[in-house]
């Protein structure tokens, strides 16, 4: 096992949580206390994007409460492609945001509902969207490598 690396497991906590919030947002939508939630989950998802995903506050809540009762993780995962992830749903909770703070409820709605389907793929089943966007983006700007064919002498 690597000894660099994050656990995936907080990041899946992270998107329960970030599932909670929103589906809350929705239901309160568009009343003031939706606005503020989705904000709130605005600064949680700019606070992983900035500062690492190891950094924020479900991530200290896992590591306190959660992560001594659970056995050690198989695998540690690199943390760029979770905290990639975050400035997604940034993207996400900001447009949602202004949907809401303009008077269009339904681009509000379509955003948060974006948000929610891929928090709940990771904290369900372990998908992270943003993560595998991350990976396609890094595969599709690497440098390509031309291999050139041996040849073998008889």
């Amino acid at each position: 096992m690597s000894t660099t690396g994050i656990d995936p497991r907080g990041p899946r906590f992270s998107a329960a949580v970030t599932v909670v919030l929103l589906a809350a947002v929705l239901l309160l939508a568009p009343h003031r206390a939706a606005v503020a939630l989705l904000a709130l989950q605005a600064l949680f998802f700019a606070h992983a994007a900035l500062l690492g995903v190891q950094r924020t506050p479900h991530a200290w809540i896992f590591r306190r409460l959660i992560r001594p009762r659970l056995s050690a993780p198989t695998e540690l995962e690199d943390p760029a492609p979770p905290q990639f992830a975050q400035a997604v749903g940034l993207v996400f909770a900001v447009v949602g945001l202004i949907g809401y703070l303009v008077g269009a409820p339904l681009l509000g709605a379509i955003a948060v509902g974006a948000a929610l389907a891929a928090a709940l793929l990771n904290a369900a089943f372990g998908f992270c969207l943003g993560c595998e966007i991350y990976l396609l983006f890094k595969r599709s700007t690497a440098p390509l490598t031309v291999s050139t064919p041996t040849t073998t002498t008889k």
